[in-house]
């Protein structure tokens, strides 16, 4: 008996290199991996390169930043996007 290293479940293998107990657990543990070397890629061709605040503020990114925006804008942006929330069901609970 082994278990399967995506799901943990205990399974009896049909081959001596079979680490996946079904084609399922199979598909996700390789969607991840697919996934994960995706996002690698995606830093190592930002390396030395100046990345600038999609926010405006023109603050300097870091490589591993992938929302484009640094800190401070995103925290900015997300206050503005409660807000218009919050206005939204303000006028929407008034026009009921």
């Amino acid at each position: 008996m082994n278990y399967c290293i995506w799901c943990d479940k205990e399974f009896t293998p049909n081959s001596s290199k079979q680490i996946y107990c079904s084609i399922e657990c199979r598909q996700e543990a390789s969607k991840e991996k697919i996934l994960e070397r995706y996002h690698v890629e995606k830093r190592k061709k930002r390396k030395n390169k100046v990345r600038l605040c999609a926010g405006g503020c023109g603050t300097k990114l870091s490589m591993y930043n992938d929302s484009g925006t640094c800190d401070n804008c995103e925290i900015h942006t997300r206050r503005i996007n409660n807000f218009i929330k919050d206005l939204r069901g303000y006028f929407d609970y008034q026009i009921h």
